[in-house]
């Protein structure tokens, strides 16, 4: 699967969260909402999520395979360390 980085706006204000991009797969979608966080053992890719009307947060994008979710997060952090 292609997945490319289409847009990001990077923050430097020492928050954990570090930028925001969108994502493009196969050139057939675009998903927004993604997250770079800072967290105890690094930089992670944070899937898009809602909140509720009770304040409860849930994931709108959801990995099915491990081998995805690694591809997700190295796509992002290159693009995010350049």
């Amino acid at each position: 699967m292609k997945i490319e980085v289409l847009r990001m706006f990077k923050f430097d204000n020492g928050a954990s969260v570090k930028a925001f991009l969108d994502l493009q797969f196969d050139e057939a979608f675009i998903v927004k909402g993604f997250r770079i966080m800072n967290g105890k053992e690094g930089l992670y890719i944070a899937m898009p999520s809602e909140v509720r009307h009770d304040n409860k947060s849930f994931k709108i994008f959801v990995p099915l395979t491990e081998e995805i979710k690694t591809q997700l997060t190295k796509v992002a952090l290159e693009a995010y360390n350049e």
